[in-house]
């Protein structure tokens, strides 16, 4: 008789649980679909470092607690045109879980009013987010594997897919800056430099940044037993034609994640040209040019080049030039980082450029080298978030397209 009961208690106990988490998706849902009517707010460099310099934490708390809810519902009435078999695969179902679970933290403090206890815990929650969606590159890199592995991907699917990803990836860097800025601002965490306005620099140096960038590349060519080829650096302010260091209103992580990526790659591919075994190798030269409108950044290379084919292929998501063994780390031990990823870091790399109304342009010649070029907007005023907005017509075959980005 006692384990009927118990049978009968957890029987309910799981029927409890399967109604409590239908109310939650439907809430959920009902909400999300209030919140993509709106358009999300598309703000400058400028007017988030006036902000950061005249603004307070109950302003940023207001502003937030809804722009966050925007930004993320348009992403998710987005996924219902995916693959129905990629939302079903086990990393999007947990990247998926993590947006519901954010989603709800911050649905819980709609009709809070901002007293010193409801700030705190909602900075805090801030950076649980932060924290929570750390990995979600990667997890979504991994569905995408998972897909291709039970599922033959159609032309159209894998053009839907990179549309998408382009559309999500960019909505969480920009979903990121507005996090950072506010847990930078009015959290315990310190920015990285006394003189930041939260994650913005009004200075950023940008030679200072480029040589962080080649030393963590160096770095992690040597932990993975590969030779390190040189770079130099020439730097130009055309705008006043001064001997002054280049410096630009930025977000320094950003352009260090670009040049990052970019240094990697090139870095690679004329160790791969010349061989392990090489005496010496032509250096990367890099030229930085500040002008009027545009900081641009020119990264160029003698590691071989790549086709017109092919170049076109090097900002789709699961693409990558690397060795196989470099991804997949086969002849690599367990304690040497790898050099090479799984094809996301150029796609992500031209997102972070375009994300202030920048871009990153590749230009190769074939059995020579590549030039790759950075421009940024070379006034604060100027850089403004390129956001996604949901358009369902983007996702049909109407000749009448509506606008997709702010």
């Amino acid at each position: 008789m006692s384990n009927d009961f118990e049978y009968i208690s957890d029987a309910l106990g799981i029927i409890h649980e399967i109604m409590r988490l239908s109310r939650l998706l439907f809430n959920l849902s009902s909400h999300i679909e209030y919140y993509s009517k709106f358009p999300p707010t598309s703000f400058t460099l400028k007017s988030l470092i006036d902000f950061a310099r005249d603004g307070d934490i109950k302003q940023s708390y207001k502003f937030l607690r809804v722009e966050l809810l925007i930004r993320w519902s348009h992403m998710r009435k987005e996924m219902e045109y995916l693959p129905p078999k990629l939302l079903e695969m086990p990393s999007f179902k947990l990247v998926n879980s993590w947006y519901d679970q954010s989603y709800s933290e911050v649905l819980e403090f709609k009709n809070t009013e901002p007293d010193a206890s409801t700030l705190r815990k909602f900075t805090e929650t801030l950076v649980g987010i932060r924290k929570r969606h750390a990995d979600v590159v990667s997890t979504l890199a991994q569905a995408y594997m998972e897909f291709e592995k039970v599922s033959l991907v159609s032309l159209i699917e894998k053009n839907r897919i990179q549309y998408f990803y382009d559309r999500f990836f960019m909505n969480r860097i920009g979903i990121r800056t507005l996090l950072y800025q506010h847990t930078l601002l009015f959290g315990d965490e310190l920015p990285e430099h006394s003189q930041q306005a939260g994650i913005i620099d009004p200075c950023v140096d940008v030679v200072a940044v480029i040589g962080d960038a080649y030393s963590t590349a160096k770095y992690l060519f040597e932990h993975a037993c590969y030779p390190v080829p040189k770079v130099e650096i020439e730097s130009y302010n055309v705008k006043d034609h001064s001997t002054n260091p280049v410096t630009i209103v930025y977000i320094p992580s950003h352009i260090y994640h670009i040049v990052f990526e970019l240094l990697k790659n090139s870095l690679r591919a004329t160790v791969e040209r010349y061989g392990l075994d090489a005496k010496e190798y032509p250096p990367v030269r890099i030229i930085i040019v500040k002008g009027h409108e545009d900081l641009t950044i020119q990264i160029n290379d003698r590691g071989g080049g790549i086709s017109r084919s092919k170049l076109s292929q090097l900002f789709h998501y699961m693409y990558s030039t690397a060795p196989k063994y470099l991804v997949d780390g086969t002849e690599n031990s367990k304690k040497k980082p790898s050099i090479a990823g799984l094809g996301y870091g150029l796609p992500i790399a031209r997102l972070y450029a375009q994300y202030f109304q920048g871009n990153l342009k590749l230009a190769s010649i074939e059995n020579y080298g590549t030039s790759a070029y950075v421009s940024l907007q070379a006034t604060a005023e100027n850089a403004s978030e390129r956001l996604p907005i949901f358009c369902k017509s983007r996702y049909s075959y109407t000749t009448k397209k509506g606008s997709d980005w702010t």
